[in-house]
């Protein structure tokens, strides 16, 4: 049998990289700081910081770090903060003085919250002071001992600054009481941090960059450990891919994705960095209509972003009126794209959404369409250079080109491990050094992979597998429906059946609309048996739809 080991990369892109150009992350930014000094790096609230204002503040607080706090090489530094300026400071900074950066989802509960300090060690948080009361609950359960606290308006200016965190404070109410003795704030760390001596430190490729803690969907949430060669390769193979239509030192991306998930973090806070590139933060991208306003005050070149934000943004009026001459890149990954909205955000933008695929543990691009694509072709693209994938059976064997199996990867960007966790690192990299995604996959016969679903999501009806992304593809396609989520219940007669969950766009939408429509472009197993219309659908931080939660509640319904 033929097996698929597939490197077809996009013609044009270097087919392999180099990681030994550099030795870390911070290299790699001082080399961009050293290139484009005074061209602006990040906007956020109006304020916009250049790539030379932003090495400044990185390093007084990597000098706050090493100087008043003692920190040594590899202590771990959790950031707990949404899309500001502080959030590069803190980032590159903490790099900067040799340490781990431990991403933090603002939205996390105490419990969770909890979990991942007292896993990952760390006994510094740099955390905004909206969430100080989460912490507050369980600080005395951890190994924290440094707390930093910001504040939204902590790098706006004299008297912006002031007007903002009194807005947020006393107006709207946003920072629930909270008390931290000891903490220092924000701009306080700065300032005494460009009061001493920063030295700098010797960073290799194997100092771990940032413990990236998984979603917890298949148990409890673990930390990927992300070495700077990780971080570095992923750069410069994501960076070649972009750089077929990105020009150095001019584009304007929006980064609406949080910028501590692994898809914002290394697409646009490294890449689009490296390029030279404005990053335009999105403190709260919830907030269409503001996030729309944002759009409309640069000559925007490029967006990331996942299928709801892009969804919600094309069914926003106000969008439909920016000025899209400028733009010429969007990138779609965290989930997958579907095709109605691909082709309504080509119909609007005159840009074609490219989807890419790529996971926490692998830094996290593994495939890339090709970005100069002129239409929407339903695959994740190509393998990025120096990377390999094979398509396996259920036996663990490499499965023949067309096949449908579990996507494998292979490549510098994949993670050194799970912190901690042997075990279970084990069992998701074989001796070959491939990793298993969990990911069922096939490659097309013009050499492009195509993503079926994940593994644990499949549905079997009677025998047969149900993919939810191709109902829910299908189901998004009806121009009644604004969001789709597909999961498999429980059936006496054939083991499962279909559900749908759908949030409505035209409110005379029936069950008897949607499963017409589905009857009329899916087999008839793959045809939704039920259909529950909600208002909403759960979502994780970024957007992307948890069926895990939807498949909990059918659960629950029958306990």
């Amino acid at each position: 049998m033929e097996k698929v080991w597939l490197k077809n990369y996009q013609p044009g892109v270097a087919h392999e990289i180099d990681i030994n150009q550099f030795q870390s992350i911070v290299e790699v930014f001082d080399r961009s700081v050293t290139k484009f000094r005074d061209r602006p790096a990040m906007a956020n609230m109006d304020k916009v910081l250049s790539y030379g204002e932003l090495q400044a503040l990185t390093v007084q607080f990597a000098s706050f770090l090493q100087n008043t706090l003692q920190l040594q090489k590899g202590d771990r530094v959790a950031v707990m903060m949404p899309n500001l300026l502080q959030y590069p400071v803190a980032v590159f900074g903490t790099l900067r003085a040799g340490g781990t950066v431990v991403n933090v989802n603002p939205l996390y509960t105490p419990r969770e919250l909890e979990h991942q300090l007292n896993d990952s060690g760390a006994e510094t948080i740099v955390i905004l002071e909206n969430f100080a009361n989460v912490l507050q609950d369980v600080i005395g359960r951890t190994k924290v001992k440094n707390v930093i606290i910001a504040s939204i308006g902590d790098m706006l200016g004299f008297p912006k600054r002031l007007l903002v965190n009194f807005v947020v404070r006393k107006i709207k109410k946003m920072v629930p009481p909270w008390n931290l003795p000891g903490h220092i704030r924000f701009n306080d760390a700065l300032a005494a941090g460009a009061a001493q001596s920063f030295k700098p430190v010797q960073i290799g490729h194997e100092d771990i960059a940032f413990l990236q803690y998984t979603g917890g969907t298949t148990g409890i949430s673990k930390g990927a450990m992300l070495v700077h060669r990780n971080i570095i390769a992923n750069m410069l193979q994501a960076g070649s891919w972009v750089k077929a239509v990105a020009r150095e030192g001019q584009e304007v991306i929006i980064t609406a994705l949080p910028l501590y998930h692994i898809f914002s973090l290394t697409a646009n806070l490294m890449v689009f960095t490296e390029l030279g590139a404005l990053n335009v933060l999105i403190t709260n991208p919830r907030d269409i209509p503001g996030f729309v306003k944002e759009i409309k005050k640069y000559r925007v070149t490029a967006i990331t972003g996942v299928n709801t934000l892009f969804n919600a943004l094309l069914h926003n009026p106000d969008f439909l009126t920016v000025d899209f001459s400028s733009w010429r890149l969007a990138l779609g990954g965290g989930m997958a794209v579907q095709k109605a909205v691909a082709d309504k955000w080509k119909q609007v933008t005159g840009v074609t959404l490219a989807e890419a695929y790529g996971l926490t543990e692998t830094s996290p691009a593994a495939c890339i369409n090709p970005l100069d694509i002129k239409a929407y072709n339903g695959t994740i693209g190509l393998p990025v250079p120096s990377t390999d994938i094979e398509i396996r059976g259920a036996d663990g064997q490499a499965l023949p080109q067309g096949e449908q199996g579990e996507l494998c990867i292979k490549g510098p960007q994949v993670m050194k491990g799970y912190w901690n966790r042997p075990d279970e690192t084990a069992k998701v990299i074989d001796e070959r050094g491939f990793l298993a995604t969990g990911d069922m996959a096939m490659v097309t016969p013009d050499g492009f992979v195509k993503l079926v679903d994940r593994k644990k999501d499949m549905i079997l009806v009677s025998g047969f597998n149900v993919y939810p992304n191709e109902v829910e593809d299908i189901v998004a396609s009806h121009p009644g429906v604004l969001e789709v989520a597909c999961i498999g219940v429980p059936d006496d007669k054939s083991g499962e059946v279909v559900k749908v969950f759908v949030v409505k766009k035209d409110p005379a939408l029936t069950e008897k609309d949607v499963i017409h429509h589905c009857r009329e472009n899916l087999t008839g197993y793959k045809v939704p048996k039920m259909v529950e219309f909600r208002s909403e659908l759960p979502k994780t931080n970024v957007g992307k739809i948890l069926r895990r939660a939807l498949r909990d509640q059918e659960v629950g319904k029958q306990a």
